[in-house]
């Protein structure tokens, strides 16, 4: 990377203050502070901390086109320490994207594009919702796996059209955070060669030093991971930095975790290295002394023009991007029909065989009999895998009880273009990978466990509905029948629990034939995820009456009874205790009408 005039850096500073004059890294470093003031909220140090690791990435090694944030062979970056978010609005705004300084302005205020927290289809550039710390990690565990898989699958000799990578910034609270631990073992034995890390090895958290806590070896970790890990890379000398990028982009076998040593609120002058930084304004003082020690002379929310020509990556971004087209132009020559399935594909559209798929599946789920809704699942999913090869999933460790495989399933780790995932018992770790690879795109992914393991995953299920994403949770043994289990396995308040979050589909079939109907409606939904909650004892097979609405509203009439005088709404393997009780009462002289309501978001929706 070359570095010509004082635009690009100074060298005459002293090792403590190296990079500090640097006007590329001051722009960062005074938009953090001066969003941060105006807001009167917001973390200013992780921004400041890590300016010289973040303007080396984006101006230098990051493929990356700011006038086409969606374009397919782009890196990916992701900041997993979300709070520090006014690195990554700043990185944004100064390599041209549509985040304009307005927007700077009104970090953190209600209806702006710089929420609190980064936020997916909000800020253009934002490729996932980071909040809760860890997961964006693994969202980008995710991210990695998915380019392996569909390059894998696409790639042909002489046409490479996958290979990007997936950059991922991240704190000390991502690697506390227990699911930072799921997501870097998998992530090491499947070998994501195209996932580098950066880890900003402050020290410190909002409660102060982090050695009073947090003592690990992190390095000693990763490597027992499987991961190449790059130690004492001073966070604040750029060519050290870009030193180890290029050592990290040469390990293709293995993810990288850099380690990046830095001070949070680098160049506060009274400041600096202290939890004071970590999550409040630097207050006017502060900020006027901070411009002072960098050299930078401007009003808050300026940013002289030479020092935006020295960011803009829009001409270098257009290069790239238009590269990558005349790439895939000739491999739509050579390959036409591979082509347009992964346009389809990465567009989310369904192919022109689902309809069909989805009929033979209701067959076959007809024909079925009395099954369990778990093994109604699988006929399902086998019927819609011979038509959908993006289907990408597998289980924590309980395929076998979940029945999310099928003939066509092939453990990734046997073959990088297969199809199945085998997680292990990781059921946070799965589930918030299945976002990283719903957020690539190319894939729908599925992901299962028993239901009363929900409670492990459910805060990576509520960030798939905050961010409207096709992800298919599958959870079965949903009921007190799982009896010898006992009470742990037992799910009992599970089931309105996962109805509480908004913008998630709770599908709960009664038979076969509904469970054939919440499979086709969940890979039919494109705005948000879906549960799939299935039996383990066999339910017997209803009325097939209303079935071909039943997607759409959610609820079919079982039992009709005309001047009924009451209604029983159930769901699962409650019907058919409600369609008996009906029968009784029927012959008691009592009209009863029975509704089945298998998604009651769907339901309340018409």
């Amino acid at each position: 990377m070359t570095m010509p005039a004082t635009i690009e850096r100074q060298d005459s500073a002293g090792a403590a203050q190296q990079g500090l004059a640097w006007p590329v890294t001051a722009a960062l470093r005074a938009l953090a502070m001066d969003a941060v003031e105006q807001a009167k909220s917001g973390h200013p140090g992780a921004p400041m901390g890590m300016a010289e690791i973040a303007a080396v990435l984006w101006r230098g090694v990051m493929r990356h086109d700011p006038a086409d944030p969606r374009w397919p062979d782009r890196d990916r970056f992701v900041l997993s320490n979300g709070h520090a978010s006014m690195l990554l609005y700043g990185l944004l705004h100064l390599t041209g994207y549509d985040l304009p300084i307005d927007e700077i302005k009104r970090f953190r205020q209600l209806h702006s594009k710089t929420p609190g927290h980064p936020e997916y289809g909000m800020t253009p550039g934002v490729e996932t919702t980071t909040g809760p710390l860890g997961q964006g990690l693994t969202n980008a565990v995710g991210l990695a796996l998915a380019e392996k898989t569909l390059a894998a699958q696409f790639n042909r000799p002489g046409h490479t059209i996958v290979d990007h990578r997936t950059f991922v910034f991240l704190g000390d609270g991502c690697l506390m955070e227990g699911i930072s631990h799921e997501a870097a073992s998998l992530a090491g034995r499947l070998g994501l060669g195209k996932l580098i890390a950066v880890w900003d090895d402050n020290g410190i958290s909002i409660d102060g030093k982090v050695t009073e806590w947090f003592a690990d070896d992190t390095p000693a970790r990763f490597r027992a991971y499987g991961w190449h890990v790059i130690e004492g890379v001073d966070g604040h000398d750029p060519d050290a930095i870009a030193r180890a990028y290029a050592q990290a982009i040469a390990e293709t076998t293995k993810p990288t975790l850099i380690c990046a040593r830095t001070v949070i609120g680098h160049g506060a002058p009274t400041k600096q290295g202290h939890q004071d930084t970590h999550g409040a304004p630097l207050g006017p003082e502060e900020i006027a002394r901070a411009r002072a020690a960098m050299g930078w002379t401007h009003p808050p929310f300026h940013v002289p023009a030479d020092v935006y020509a020295a960011w803009d990556g829009r001409a270098r971004g257009a290069a790239l991007s238009a590269e990558w087209r005349v790439r895939f132009s000739a491999y739509a020559a050579a390959h036409p029909d591979l082509a347009a399935e992964l346009e389809r594909r990465l567009a989310g559209d369904l192919p022109a065989g689902f309809s069909e798929a989805a009929a033979a599946a209701l067959a076959a789920e007809t024909a079925a009999g009395a099954v369990a809704t778990r093994k109604a699942g699988q006929i399902a999913l086998t019927e819609f895998a011979k038509v959908l090869p993006e289907l990408l999933g597998g289980s924590a460790d309980l395929a076998h009880s979940n029945l999310t495989f099928h003939p066509k399933s092939v453990p990734v780790t046997r073959d990088p273009a297969g199809n199945q995932i085998l997680f292990g018992v990781r059921e946070f770790g799965m589930s918030a990978i299945a976002n990283g690879i719903a957020l690539h795109g190319g894939f729908i992914p599925y992901v299962a466990t028993f239901l009363v393991f929900s409670d492990y995953a459910r805060n990576a299920v509520r960030m798939s509905a905050l961010m409207g994403l096709r992800v298919i949770y599958v959870f079965t043994h949903d009921s007190i029948s799982v009896g010898e289990d006992g009470p742990t396995h037992q799910p009992i308040e599970h089931v309105e629990s996962l109805r509480l979050i908004p913008n998630l589909d709770v599908w709960r079939p009664a038979d076969a034939a509904e469970t054939a109907v919440a499979w086709r409606a969940a890979l039919e939904r494109r705005d948000g995820p879906s549960a799939l909650i299935l039996t383990r004892q066999a339910l017997p097979p209803q009325t097939p009456a209303h079935l071909d609405t039943l997607a759409t509203t959610g609820a079919r009439v079982l039992v009709e009874a005309p001047h009924a005088a009451a209604t029983v709404v159930a769901s699962g393997s409650e019907v058919r205790l409600a369609v008996d009780a009906a029968a009784l009462l029927g012959e008691a002289g009592i009209a009863v009408r029975v509704v089945s309501i298998p998604c009651v978001e769907r339901f309340e929706a018409l």
